[in-house]
């Protein structure tokens, strides 16, 4: 392939275009809506020759384009761009729009992080507003060049020193449900933009911002990449070459890593003893894809050498508890399980909230926001008799260990705690389930199951049962 075509911003973007998934414009289908995309629009060099590329491109193969502008209000020159960028589209017959967004400077993060963050949120509202399936937005090879560096500043693993992907999902975006990121002109150097720019007349603003080297990425920008080119030329396109070679390793350690996990999963937890069999890379590398299946951003070595010992050499019967983010990773006996943040608040809460008590009139449901969910009353050829429970005050209640249930006619007694712990219910977790009394008698303990001198047989008989909302 001729060097000189792969680095035209012509040439470039269309492989790109055609090599994008099907999945995400739904080619099959008649919805004009699905057949859409967005060009990300500062204004700027880069992104105005996007929406030029994007814009000839979209007129010949025949799909929608729109181009949103996100204002951030930290520049006194904002309001010029954003009249600006809507000129721009009005010539082009281009649909323009854009959110204003609040930078809070007293958040923890830096002003960078934070815009980002606001940025892509903003820009991902507007997407599903117009039905785009596919975000564009102008990284070249120089923005995966300095990403690239600034990550190994900080001590990145093989995942950050991956950079940024070509296609991928919006970055802090979940859902799976939500529109693709597309950076058609990763491999395409700034100068190339630039000149392509300059050769079609094109008008672009300039961001001060830029040049100030108290952000990061300007620094490394304006003060080492010329350092660098004056020893190294083009360094920028081996760093990019170096990673999509990580962005190969990475994903061969997913590989690894699911591997692993079907081989050390129990249902949704994982068993710590086999986990410790495979040795602390792959440990480390199961933990990480745990995580991140979770949607927990990745810790740093640090916390995860330090929670891979804690875990490790905790006795059989420890409560282990790390917190991550407002989440919980727990042990229990020799399980690892992860605790969502919202579970861990009801978790810790649920004990101090008042339960009144309740009379049921045939509700196939009864909320119970205490515990984070609701009791089911089902109709089935075995539970209980629906005119006795009718007659019955039930009364919610909070799990104890001594508390007595007899599930089965063939076996005795039992207390709770004995229960949970055949079920392998992890302590935390019991505080969630609720119990259901009718009067004195404890009819019902959620995970576990209804008394069985309360039930029998017949075509008026409800199954009692729990559910998480």
């Amino acid at each position: 392939m001729n060097p000189a075509k792969t680095h035209h911003p012509v040439f470039e973007f269309e492989r790109v275009l055609e090599l994008v998934p099907a999945r995400v414009f739904a080619f099959g289908s008649s919805d004009s809506k699905e057949r859409a995309m967005a060009v990300a629009y500062s204004g700027g060099l880069d992104s105005s020759v996007l929406l030029s590329l994007a814009h000839a491109w979209t007129a010949k193969k025949g799909w929608r384009l729109f181009a949103f502008h996100i204002h951030h209000g930290l520049s006194e020159k904002a309001d010029n761009w954003l009249v600006h960028c809507r000129k721009t589209c009005e010539q082009l017959a281009v649909p323009f729009d854009f959110r204003k967004v609040s930078v809070n400077r007293e958040e923890g993060e830096g002003i960078e992080a934070i815009a980002r963050r606001e940025r892509y949120a903003a820009l991902t509202d507007l997407c599903r507003q117009y039905g785009v399936s596919l975000l564009l937005t102008a990284h070249h090879e120089d923005d995966q060049a300095e990403t690239v560096m600034m990550q190994l500043m900080r001590g990145a693993g093989v995942a950050g020193l991956s950079g940024m992907d070509v296609l991928g999902t919006i970055p802090g975006e979940a859902d799976e449900a939500a529109p693709q990121l597309l950076r058609p002109l990763l491999s395409v150097p700034r100068r190339a933009l630039e000149n392509w720019a300059h050769e079609n007349s094109l008008v672009w603003v300039e961001d001060d911002s830029n040049l100030d080297a108290r952000y990061a990425r300007n620094a490394i920008r304006q003060k080492v990449a010329p350092v660098l080119a004056g020893f190294f030329p083009g360094f920028e396109s081996r760093i990019a070459r170096s990673a999509r070679h990580m962005q190969s390793a990475s994903r061969l350690l997913n590989v690894l890593a699911e591997m692993d996990w079907d081989s050390c999963r129990d249902g949704d937890a994982l068993d710590i003893i086999r986990m410790s069999a495979l040795g602390e890379d792959r440990f480390d590398n199961l933990f990480r894809f745990w995580l991140g299946a979770h949607g927990v951003r990745m810790p740093s070595t640090a916390w995860l050498k330090q929670a891979r010992t804690q875990l490790l050499d905790a006795r059989a019967d420890a409560q282990i508890r790390l917190e991550l983010e407002g989440a919980a990773i727990r042990r229990y006996q020799r399980h690892l399980l992860f605790q969502a943040p919202e579970k861990v608040q009801v978790a810790d809460t649920v004990a101090e909230i008042p339960l009144p008590p309740f009379v049921w009139r045939g509700e196939p449901r009864m909320e119970m926001s205490a515990f984070g969910g609701a009791f089911l009353f089902e109709p089935a050829p075995e539970g209980v008799n629906a005119q006795w429970l009718r007659t019955q005050t039930l009364t919610p209640g909070v799990y104890a260990g001594s508390a007595m249930l007899k599930v089965s006619a063939n076996r005795p007694a039992r207390s709770l705690k004995a229960h949970s712990q055949t079920l392998r219910i992890p302590a935390w977790e019991r505080q969630r389930l609720p119990l259901l009394y009718a009067g004195e008698t404890l009819l019902f303990a959620a995970g576990i199951g209804t008394a069985v001198a309360c039930t029998g047989s017949g075509e008026s008989c409800i199954r009692i049962d729990w559910v998480f909302a």
